[in-house]
This record gives structure tokens, C-alpha cells and sequence, in this order.
């Protein structure tokens, strides 16, 4: 199996080298890196949540051109091209397309101990210090204002309005970032999350002290 997990380290590496919008191999180490942390500490199987962790990007719609649900396809393909047990391959097919955040108003569905783990480990990465500056790098790609106080946020209720909506990246704290604390399921992602949320909501005051020019 260890075989089989380089073969698709490898072959995401090659995929994601050329990233700009934060979701680059090392976000995918990284959340790699701590699935495996949570999975040491919650159980479950070791294969399904590192196969799950490192294909869970693999055709995710922000970066595939807007096809939504398109992840489980491609996870089977490559799994495929490496030989993966049919077993095996479908219990992480089955979390892929399930990882996503797909709206403030829109019900995670993720069922089995492993997929929520990497989905932690997803959220994880996409709170604190680090998904701070990948909201930033991701709308800077996509030639998003960093903020219009002007245009408020939005709760959205269903995945293709969310996936499509183009908002300021301040507003991405509120459609998103912020919510993710009460999503995160395992015990050890709850505690590692409620210092990331903290950091972000003092980023914010932070950043409209500033945009209004308070100095004391």
C-alpha cells in the first residue's frame, strides 16, 4: 500500500506544481500531513484517509473550470492507473466530492470517520494564519476586490449559487471562513480550530480598525 500512496503523492505533485489560488501541492501536504495527525488520534483506516486527503483537491470545481461533483471521476482514474483494490478506491471516492464546502445553508453530508477526518483537515487549512493568506492568494487570482464595504455577504443555500458567487475576499470570511469552526466534527480538529478562528476574528477587527483609519 505504501507503494500505492507514493505512486499518488507523486502524480498530485505533478498536477498542482504550477498553482496560484492557495490550493497548490503544499495545501495539499499540508492537509496530508494532518489528516494523518488526526487520524493518529480519532482511528479509522490509515489508507483510506491518506488516498482521501491526497486526491481530495483532484477536480474540485474553483479549479477545474466550474464542473461541480467532478472529483470522485478523476480520484477513480488515477486510482486506476496505480492499481488501487476496488474497495479501497470506492470508500475514498466516496468522500471526495463529499469534502467541499458547499454553502452556509447547505447540510454536510460527510458520514464515515475517515471522510470527516480530511474533511478537518481540509477546514483546518482553511482558518488561521494560513487560510487567511490563501483567501487573499485565491482572489487575487481570480481578480477579486480584497474588500467593497459597499456589497454585504451572503448565506447561500445551494451549491451552484455558492460555487458561482464572486464576492469581495472579506466577504469570503463570512460565506465561509467563519463558519467552519462549528463544522469541524472530530474532537482534535475542534480544539486545533478554535485557536485558528480566534487568530481570524482578530485578523478582521485588525483590518477594519485599519481600513477606517484608527490610529489609537
Amino acid at each position: 500500500m505504501t507503494e500505492l500512496i507514493q505512486h499518488v503523492k507523486d502524480h498530485v505533485k505533478v498536477v498542482f506544481s504550477a498553482d496560484i489560488t492557495g490550493h497548490d501541492w503544499y495545501h495539499i501536504e499540508r492537509v496530508y500531513n494532518m489528516a494523518c495527525y488526526l487520524q493518529e488520534h480519532e482511528g479509522g483506516d490509515r489508507d483510506v484517509v491518506e488516498l482521501a486527503a491526497l486526491l481530495h483537491d483532484i477536480s474540485d470545481h474553483k479549479l477545474n473550470g466550474g464542473k461541480l461533483n467532478d472529483g470522485a471521476r478523476v480520484a477513480e482514474i488515477v486510482l486506476r492507473k496505480y492499481h488501487c483494490p476496488d474497495e479501497l478506491m470506492q470508500k475514498v471516492c466516496d468522500i471526495i466530492d463529499r469534502v467541499s464546502f458547499k454553502g452556509a445553508q447547505v447540510t454536510d453530508t460527510m458520514e464515515t470517520l475517515e471522510g470527516k477526518i480530511v474533511q478537518d483537515a481540509d477546514r483546518l487549512d482553511s482558518i488561521g494564519a494560513i487560510g487567511i493568506a490563501r483567501a487573499f492568494a485565491f482572489g487575487g487570482s481570480k481578480n477579486r476586490p480584497m474588500y467593497q464595504p459597499e456589497i454585504g455577504h451572503e448565506l447561500y443555500s445551494d451549491f451552484e449559487t455558492y460555487a458561482n458567487a464572486k464576492s469581495h475576499t472579506i466577504n469570503h470570511f463570512y460565506e465561509k471562513l467563519l463558519l467552519l469552526k462549528s463544522r469541524l466534527h472530530t474532537p482534535t480538529a475542534i480544539h486545533i480550530g478554535e485557536e485558528r478562528h480566534a487568530y481570524m476574528e482578530q485578523f478582521l477587527n485588525q483590518f477594519y480598525r485599519e481600513w477606517a483609519g484608527k490610529n489609537d
